[in-house]
């Protein structure tokens, strides 16, 4: 029988602009991959020299100069082994996105990402001009046809490299995740085995940068379409396996991965994103309030789990509004997960901005002013103690709150990243009872009370809002899914409660994008996949024309 071949894949977690230690880090799975599991190729992911996305950093021309001198080090390390390398490649015509195969201290081919994404989070278009042919190399006696992310799309980059003479397609990514990317991704790769009968080897990126999260989950797909061999999700790994040929035709062999399935998969990305965040900016660790409501106790969570407990400072703020139940339950979690935990009053910094603004109100009956000037005390408090300690101030707000702008700018929205801005309120219950069965962290009567701001006399949140149990359901179909309001009305819901539901989405375009980044686990995210104009005389709810 023929040689086999080692394929290795660096499923790596690379930093955007750290060229000096990303290439750290190839450079050092190059020896690996050599030394320890003998292959004979290492993949390393789409940009892995860069990290991705680099964004406007491409611009630099000091950044080309950098990654040229990364490339000529990593060349000088692949005595021994074949290495395949994803870059930004500079040429006079423009910029390509690229992947160069290194062996014995040369270059011996790059190719050139055929078809790049310029939709939802991606704008590739920007800065990357179209690589025009496949390319097919030799390893071994298996020839070996190239892509990056999106060529594994259309199937016809595929059907290519197959008429180029590939055998199989290894195709590096950085390809983001959301809640059903995964399923998503593996019917592209069906497809694409189904329409050049060749199997597929999926490199993906792991790792959080800024909103988005990169979840790993290397795939080796047949040419059938059953799942030969895959790797860990949310976590860096290096994975050797075997290609061989058989009576049927090459056969792909390694070990597999269960992947996450349901709440803990997204418990698994929230907590990669943030830990990513806090650490590739160098924060010392993260400070939140914590009220004793719901959402921020799911913060806690997330944060303890992805930095460690001792690097999280919990700290109640509690006003004259407060329950005693949530002083008692905001102490039992921090208790519970091992953070530490103060207790500053807002007591006198509120009663001495009433007091400083009284001749200004003068004769103006109390109303949401006074609400939001307790929610800014909190504010101050949590960015001095960010300021003093260098931790971030992690904002506690959910998706439904912040799409219909139920939250006080520089108040609860003051902080620099916000672990549940893509979360609704549904998801936050369910997260809470997942987190609870892996050991209980969040007391039950937090999940149990209704939701409450905390902010006058016996709030609730239904004081101001429809139950979240139909307010999710319509802001998915108007965020995420784009329907009209008498569309949304025609699945069962109150056309007057979806008009005030879209009236409150369109008239807070202006809170979300003074809002902290957070992280995405949605097709629709605030940010980077929703792009309104703040100044719009554009409504969903007005008629349509006869």
């Amino acid at each position: 029988m023929a040689e086999r071949l080692r394929l290795a894949l660096a499923q790596q977690n690379c930093c955007v602009g750290d060229i000096e230690a990303n290439t750290a880090a190839i450079i050092s799975a190059v020896a690996k991959a050599r030394d320890g599991l003998h292959a004979d190729l290492v993949a390393f992911p789409e940009l892995a020299i860069t990290g991705y996305p680099p964004e406007d950093l491409l611009f630099r021309p000091g950044l080309h100069r950098r990654v040229e001198a990364a490339l000529e080090r990593i060349m000088r390390e692949t005595r021994g082994i074949r290495a395949l390398v994803g870059h930004p490649e500079a040429a006079p015509e423009g910029l390509y996105n690229s992947v160069t195969l290194f062996h014995a201290g040369a270059r011996v081919l790059t190719y050139r990402k055929q078809r790049l994404p310029n939709y939802a989070v991606f704008d590739e278009k920007r800065y990357f001009i179209e690589g025009r042919a496949p390319a097919v190399v030799d390893v071994n006696g298996y020839r070996i046809g190239l892509g990056i992310c999106e060529d594994i799309w259309d199937p016809a980059t595929s059907v290519a490299a197959r008429d180029a003479g590939a055998e199989f397609i290894l195709n590096v990514n950085a390809s983001p995740y959301h809640t059903l990317q995964r399923a998503a991704r593996l019917a592209a790769l069906r497809t694409a085995g189904a329409a050049s009968g060749l199997p597929i080897v999926y490199l993906n990126l792991v790792g959080g940068q800024d909103e988005l999260v990169f979840d790993g989950g290397s795939l080796a797909v047949a040419a059938r379409g059953d799942v030969r061999a895959a790797g860990p999700e949310f976590e860096e790994a290096l994975l050797c396996w075997e290609i061989g040929r058989g009576r049927d035709g090459l056969e792909i062999s390694g070990a597999m991965t269960e992947p996450l399935t349901g709440d803990e998969n997204v418990y698994a990305a929230l907590v990669l994103g943030v830990r990513d965040y806090v650490r590739k900016n160098r924060f010392k660790g993260a400070v939140l309030g914590l009220s004793g409501g719901i959402d921020s106790a799911l913060t806690l969570a997330i944060a303890a789990d992805a930095l460690g407990a001792e690097n999280v400072t919990a700290i109640a703020m509690p006003s004259r509004y407060t329950a005693d139940m949530s002083n008692e339950d905001a102490a039992l979690q921090a208790r519970a997960l091992g953070s530490s935990f103060h207790v500053v009053p807002i007591e006198q910094p509120f009663a001495a901005f009433n007091d400083i603004l009284a001749p200004v109100f003068a004769g103006a009956a109390a109303d949401v002013t006074e609400e939001n000037i307790q929610a800014r005390c909190r504010g101050i408090i949590l960015m001095a103690v960010s300021n003093k300690t260098g931790r971030i101030v992690l904002t506690t707000g959910n998706k439904s709150e912040m799409s219909v702008g139920y939250a006080t700018l520089y108040g609860d929205m003051a902080g620099g990243f916000a672990p549940l801005k893509d979360v609704p309120k549904m998801l936050v219950y369910r997260l809470s009872r997942w987190r609870n069965s892996r050991g209980i962290v969040i007391p039950e009567r937090v999940i149990e009370r209704p939701p409450s701001a905390e902010l006058r006399p016996d709030q609730k949140d239904t004081d101001s809002l429809p139950p979240y149990e139909v307010l999710d359901p319509i802001l998915e179909m108007y965020i995420e899914r784009d329907l009209t309001p008498q569309e949304i009305c025609a699945q069962g819901y109150e056309l007057e409660t979806v008009k005030r539901v879209a009236r409150m989405v369109d008239r807070n375009e202006y809170k979300r994008r003074q809002a902290a980044p957070g992280v995405r686990i949605t097709q629709r995210a605030f940010g980077r996949d929703r792009r309104f104009p703040i100044t719009s005389g554009y409504h969903e709810q007005d008629p349509e024309p006869a």
